[in-house]
């Protein structure tokens, strides 16, 4: 994992909790409208992908009860984990991509209303995701997976057949196979085959601007069914939309080189998706203020962005940070790249370890310049800004200085997802404040069912509290128990 050369550490600053009379006089427990998006507070739990749904996509008891536990603390809005628009396994994660799993999502839905009383909105985030190999042994890639090339021939000056070629590359060191192979040649052997927005010459690649737009629209009209409230389209981080947006994709379709261009079919999906939802239902997106890559988008690029997404219509815009697999850090063998592991992941979910900034609103700068952009445009579409926000003065400046709208707390909410809550009832003293050790993280690369450390051993021991698959950690915080009025 990359880390600052700095290396200092910082601990929590929530700063001054609010009493109950100045959280309701305060603009983080102000209700917000904005056509269909209709919020009683501006507090917000962003997407996070717990590893708990069933191998075939289906929503699973563990996967209610982590909902249910986020949503008995009623924030504005939770949105669902990035959830699969394709009919294709992708292990433990949430899919939408059949009307099969419309039955266990309704029951989503009508659990987190229950355990809320109905006050939290649910919104689901819908995701597309291209092809990503594990980093394969030197044999099986040479043997296997390498096609032989005249590039590969000129390099044993012609003397060797193919099969002997395949035996020699296994036996070179790194420094010799990367002046043997291609670029991509060498990423797919030293990192596991990874597709690209930009690989055209493959035919489904090539097609994606044609099939991209109805794939979100058939999961959105299954979302609508389903009875949430909203969608997050996700267009941030390391996966295909937001692939299409960076400033990396040189599609020379239309589809990429300038902004007009790489905006093109975000916007396309997004008209999709509105088509078939309607006007009733809020929509709108997560995108990266800055992706954090040598040539990637900037704040700039999200500020363009942003005021198109606008444009357009869009009912919210949730802002977040790199998380990209171009500085990822090579992965064992048998393991796949993971996206949060060099400076852009590290920007995305900064730890405690950190610099002069520490972990703490590193994305605010960069929201409140989309912000303004949008509202430039003649806009008043809400911002959604996230990213170490752990205290009430600092949510609440946020919001008063106009660097957004709503407020998105993730890592926070995980430590304790009552907090929104005992902050609005002038109880912020009892608040768990994370300490931003990214232990969730490193269990969430591993691909293990994402858990608190602050929580995660407290009454494990009790007959009614469910466990870890390794039967070590709870899997959801323990209840706090309102105090009687």
């Amino acid at each position: 994992m990359w880390k600052p050369e700095e290396k200092i550490k910082h601990k929590p600053n929530p700063g001054r909790w609010p009493t109950r009379e100045e959280a309701e006089k305060s603009l983080l427990f102000t209700p917000l409208e904005h056509g269909p998006l209709r919020l009683q507070q501006r507090t917000w739990v962003p997407a996070m992908v717990p590893w708990r749904a069933t191998e075939d996509g289906e929503v699973s008891r563990d996967v209610l009860d982590w909902y249910a536990r986020f949503a008995k603390g009623r924030p504005g809005v939770i949105v669902i984990e990035a959830t699969g628009i394709r009919n294709i396994p992708s292990g433990p994660l949430l899919r939408i991509g059949d009307d099969r799993y419309i039955p266990g999502l309704n029951k989503l839905v009508e659990t987190v209303r229950e355990a809320s009383n109905g006050e939290t909105k649910l919104f689901i985030q819908l995701i597309d995701f291209l092809r990503i190999n594990r980093r394969p042994t030197a044999e099986k890639y040479f043997q296997r997976y390498l096609k032989i090339t005249d590039q590969h021939r000129d390099f044993f000056y012609n003397k060797l057949d193919d099969a002997q070629i395949r035996i020699k590359l296994a036996e070179l060191n790194d420094e010799a196979l990367v002046e043997a192979l291609s670029a991509r040649e060498y990423e797919a052997y030293a990192f596991g085959y990874r597709e690209r927005v930009t690989d055209l010459e493959l035919d489904h690649i090539r097609e994606l601007p044609d099939v991209l737009p109805n794939l979100f629209a058939a999961a959105a009209g299954r979302a609508q069914q389903a009875g949430f409230d909203g969608i997050e389209l996700h267009y941030a981080h390391a996966y295909t939309m937001a692939s299409f947006l960076s400033a990396r994709n040189t599609r020379t379709d239309g589809y990429g080189g300038d902004r007009a261009g790489r905006v093109r079919l975000p916007l396309e999906v997004y008209r999709a998706v509105r088509q078939a939802v309607g006007d009733q239902m809020a929509v709108g997106c997560r995108f990266l203020a800055n992706e954090i890559i040598e040539g990637g988008s900037r704040p700039e690029d999200a500020a363009y962005f942003g005021a198109e997404f606008a444009k357009a219509g869009m009912d919210f815009l949730s802002l977040s940070r790199g998380g990209k697999f171009e500085d990822a850090q090579q992965p064992k063998v048998g393991a796949a790249a993971y996206p949060y592991t060099g400076q852009s992941g590290y920007e995305c979910m900064p730890q405690f370890t950190s610099d002069a900034q520490g972990p703490f609103g590193r994305n605010l700068t960069a929201t409140k310049l989309v912000r303004d952009a949008v509202r430039k445009a003649g806009f008043e579409t809400p911002i959604v800004a996230a990213g170490g926000i752990h205290g009430f003065e600092q949510a609440e400046a946020v919001l008063q200085s106009e660097g957004a709208d709503i407020i998105g707390a993730a890592r926070q909410s995980l430590a304790d997802p009552d907090w929104f809550l005992k902050m609005k009832l002038g109880l912020g003293d009892e608040v768990r404040v994370c300490a931003y050790t990214n232990y969730c993280e490193a269990l969430d690369n591993r691909h293990l069912q994402v858990t608190c450390n602050l929580w995660d051993r407290i009454d494990r021991d009790r007959p009614d509290v469910p466990l870890s698959s390794d039967g070590k950690r709870r899997l959801v915080a323990p209840q706090w128990q309102l105090p009687e009025a």
